[in-house]
């Protein structure tokens, strides 16, 4: 039970890479287009880059004061923080099955 609980929350980080997946390629291109001095802070490439994830994470984008940017980057912060939580889950649950077993 407790290894499926595990294989559960990697499907909820599955679901959360998804949404990342949809929403922010979508922020990054709102970026681009309208916010030159925070794509200059992110840097080329930023999609997967760990200082650009970070910044998400950190809401970086609320100091832009952009309703849109809120809007698209919100929702790709919660899927970001989704993928954590699941996979940090999933590898307690797998440790206390390793405990228990």
């Amino acid at each position: 039970m407790i290894l499926f609980l595990a294989l559960l929350f990697v499907a909820i980080a599955i679901a959360g890479f998804t949404a990342l997946l949809i929403f922010w390629p979508l922020a990054l291109v709102h970026i681009r287009d309208r916010h030159p001095r925070i794509q200059e802070t992110l840097g080329p490439g930023a999609f997967f880059k760990p200082a650009a994830l970070g910044w998400l994470l950190r809401r970086g984008y609320a100091s832009a004061g952009d309703r849109n940017l809120d809007g698209l980057a919100t929702p790709a912060r919660w899927s970001l923080i989704t993928i954590l939580g699941g996979l940090a889950m999933a590898g307690v649950l797998w440790l206390l099955s390793e405990l228990v077993a």
